[in-house]
């Protein structure tokens, strides 16, 4: 994987005893997981070997995420703030993050917007079926079949935008919503591509 870097040449190490507070960030659901500190050597040792490393005070010496549990925090995006005094952390969990066992530090599920919540279930579907599953049953008889579903609830969704009944246009919005995420997986796209897309179209 590659380890991206933002303005981390010259850090403030000295304002606070030589640590620097570091916030640690879901990569992908964007959820805050932790706060560490790091000297110097635990970010050379974090950028060396790719997993998150901080300076642990209690203990006076680095500490790896995860190196009694196995819940490490995989590096994919360091970045520094204006000040050079603070880390942004992008990090892929292995598990739960907090010693108590929960997602976050903070007693937070580590689920993020419910779209990517929803895209990550619909793929945990497919690359681990789920015999009572309707996702995975859908999936299961083919791309054919997954692109026909997403055709019928757009037409559903088109006749029922011409009558005014909240309810129901709001279900087939949402009936469309979960086949197209659905048709998404099925081709080994993702949620993101479309987004940057759109991005891009944006510009």
């Amino acid at each position: 994987m590659k380890i991206e870097r933002n303005n981390l040449s010259d850090l403030a190490f000295a304002k606070n005893n030589g640590l620097i507070p570091a916030i640690v960030q879901d990569n992908t659901t964007r959820v805050v997981l932790m706060q560490g500190y790091m000297n110097a050597e635990a970010l050379r040792h974090t950028l060396e070997t790719g997993t998150v490393t901080f300076y642990s005070r209690s203990k006076q010496r680095l500490w790896t995420k995860g190196e009694t549990s196995g819940n490490v925090l995989t590096l994919v995006r360091v970045d520094a703030d204006c000040d050079r005094d603070s880390l942004l952390i992008q990090a892929t969990p292995a598990g739960p993050v907090c010693h108590t066992g929960a997602d976050t530090c903070w007693d937070q599920e580590n689920r993020g917007e419910f779209l990517d919540h929803l895209e990550r279930t619909i793929q945990d579907r497919r690359d681990n079926p789920d015999e009572n599953s309707y996702t995975t049953s859908l999936l299961q008889r083919g791309i054919n079949k997954v692109a026909q579903k997403v055709g019928e609830e757009a037409v559903e969704l088109v006749i029922e935008a011409k009558d005014n009944d909240k309810n129901l246009f709001l279900n087939e919005a949402a009936d469309l919503m979960y086949h197209y995420l659905v048709l998404l997986a099925a081709k080994g796209y993702t949620l993101e591509e479309v987004r940057e897309v759109l991005r891009e179209r944006h510009k």
